[in-house]
């Protein structure tokens, strides 16, 4: 067996490609699995975190999430799975509901799968998403106005969020670009992450679908504990280890 406490670029890499397939790692565990200290984990943690690799949290570490670039570029990735996904959130759309819609991939694909005799109103800040909804006979469409961001294709500045402050949604589909169960909710743009607050905070429930590759995951900026988070869409071959964690919040998992 190797001695891990001489080898820390071994060891930094086995905690590297657990980081990658579980989202987090935990020292106390590392510890006694590679036979180490305790404070010879957190030295690593702190070494693949100076390289961008993860965060450091309380008792370990969690996974940094990978940007996929504009939404223009995610709309092409992995279509399959944000279908399955949408799919699954129809049912919490209900008759006469007032919703927001935010931006991201999934939640575009969500618009779209809107059962054409479904009376809605919907508010979003995403020009994708209100041409998706233009052919929906019984939803109405409000859509808030500012300049687009490129990288999130919505309008995330001033004026959007002043219009969004004098709004209550009965329910929100909010776009997470990485979600944890103790960093919670983040976004990689502070903007993006400030309106996504807003989202929550006019919101009696809020939705969130996400591939398997957010989950146990952060980015650069918070925007709110999993407490706030109603009900969380992710996938169905997620494994048991990473699924472990959201089970013991008070959410609604849905595995499609």
């Amino acid at each position: 067996m190797l001695d891990y406490a001489s080898f820390p670029n071994q060891r930094q890499a086995l905690i590297k490609d657990h980081l990658q397939q579980t989202g987090r790692v935990v020292c106390v565990q590392l510890a006694k699995q590679l036979n180490v200290s305790e404070h010879t984990i957190r030295r690593d943690l702190q070494e693949l975190a100076n390289q961008g690799i993860c965060k450091k949290v309380y008792g370990g570490a969690v996974i940094n999430a990978k940007s996929d670039g504009s939404l223009v570029q995610r709309l092409d990735l992995n279509n399959d799975r944000k279908q399955i996904l949408a799919k699954a959130c129809i049912p919490y759309f209900k008759e006469k509901a007032f919703i927001f819609i935010d931006s991201g991939s999934t939640n575009l694909a969500i618009a779209k799968m809107i059962p054409q005799n479904l009376a809605l109103t919907v508010v979003t800040h995403t020009p994708s998403v209100a041409v998706a909804l233009q052919s929906h006979e019984y939803c109405d469409v409000v859509l808030l106005g500012g300049k687009i961001s490129k990288q999130q294709g919505a309008a995330v500045g001033t004026s959007s969020l002043k219009q969004l402050q004098t709004m209550h949604f009965d329910l929100a589909i909010l776009g997470a670009c990485a979600i944890d169960v103790e960093v919670g909710v983040s976004a990689f743009d502070i903007e993006d992450a400030q309106f996504k607050q807003a989202i929550v905070k006019q919101s009696n429930n809020v939705l969130i679908a996400v591939t398997e590759d957010k989950l146990s995951s952060v980015a650069r900026h918070k925007v709110t504990d999993l407490d706030s988070i109603s009900i969380l869409v992710t996938e169905e071959k997620v494994k048991e280890e990473k699924l472990a964690e959201f089970r013991k919040v008070e959410l609604q998992l849905i595995l499609a």
